[in-house]
């Protein structure tokens, strides 16, 4: 099996590269180029570095490793920013996108295609909606959340009309060690780690704490998507989630006992969004129905988190 994983050196690319390589699978990848100065990025052999809105770049790559299964995870991929990146926003992840399906189509038509989406395209949720269920309006409501729609689209229009073997998974909020701190959860797991180190007096800033989310191991995303892939269908969404939802202000407070430290929680209003879903977390029974089940608790995945950027500020 050749994978091609576009985005190779974020949270989840690095996730599916080591899991690939364990299971014996030939790995490529396509990543930005590091910036003069930066670390060398974890999965550098077989990794070019390309614009994917460059189709002769794309189509040499493809041409060179001819996969058979293309992850394509390189996008703006924080909400946050997307206000901020509009523009880059909607060029990088739908064109990006269209980029990626042209080129599959045109050099590896055989080839299965996961197209991650997010649990954001659902838009604003009242208690009562949840869990979202797969069948369920898309309503997306910030730039990111719409171009991830869009992807969706285009993704299920290769599939329907010319037979691309695109699987659609929609994550909810995926943790594990390695990622920007751009996210909450990252950004909080950073600042303690600071404090714990000296480096930041112990006052935590923080945004919005009542808003719900779905949290799941992005080790157990991974295995999902391996399910996906063996037993579920192409051109229909997948929720990848843990089925139940915690608030922003729970999560702080297991990451503050995990950090064993006594600090001041501070809100900051620089840190709140023009708008921000209160409540989203997923219905993931489809997914349950394929054999799928998570490994990973909570409490645990926060830990490594946090020790990840204990070892990365020292």
């Amino acid at each position: 099996m050749n994978i091609l994983i576009t985005g190779i050196n974020g949270l989840i690319g690095k996730h599916w590269a080591q899991t690939a390589l364990e299971k014996g699978w030939e790995v490529a990848g396509i990543d930005r180029k590091p910036a003069p100065g930066a670390n060398t990025p974890i999965f550098a052999e077989n990794t070019q570095y390309c614009d994917i809105l460059d189709s002769q770049a794309l189509q040499d790559v493809f041409i060179r490793y001819r996969p058979d299964l293309v992850v394509h995870l390189a996008a703006q991929s924080f909400s946050a920013i997307s206000w901020q990146m509009e523009e880059l926003t909607h060029n990088t992840n739908y064109f990006g996108t269209l980029r990626i399906l042209q080129t599959t189509r045109k050099i590896v038509p055989h080839a299965q295609v996961i197209l991650p989406s997010t649990s954001l395209v659902y838009g604003i949720a009242k208690p009562e909606h949840c869990p979202l269920g797969e069948d369920r309006p898309l309503k997306p409501v910030t730039p990111y959340a719409v171009t991830k729609a869009a992807g969706e689209h285009l993704g299920y229009q290769y599939y329907q009309n010319f037979g691309l073997q695109v699987f659609l998974p929609r994550f909810f909020n995926l943790l594990g060690p390695g990622h920007q701190p751009n996210t909450a959860v990252q950004n909080f797991s950073r600042q303690l780690a600071l404090i714990k180190l000296k480096k930041q007096e112990p006052i935590l800033n923080v945004g919005n704490l009542e808003a719900g989310r779905d949290f799941l191991d992005v080790r157990d995303a991974i295995s999902a998507m391996l399910c996906m892939i063996e037993k579920g269908h192409p051109g229909e969404p997948l929720n990848i989630c843990s089925g139940r939802s915690m608030t922003i202000a729970e999560i702080l407070k297991t990451l503050i006992e995990v950090s064993g430290l006594q600090v001041t929680v501070q809100k900051d209003s620089a840190r709140l969004r023009p708008s921000d879903e209160p409540l989203l977390y997923g219905d993931n029974t489809a997914l349950k129905k394929l054999g799928w089940k998570a490994i990973y608790s909570l409490e645990e995945t926060l830990q490594t988190v946090y020790a990840d950027w204990l070892e990365r500020e020292k």
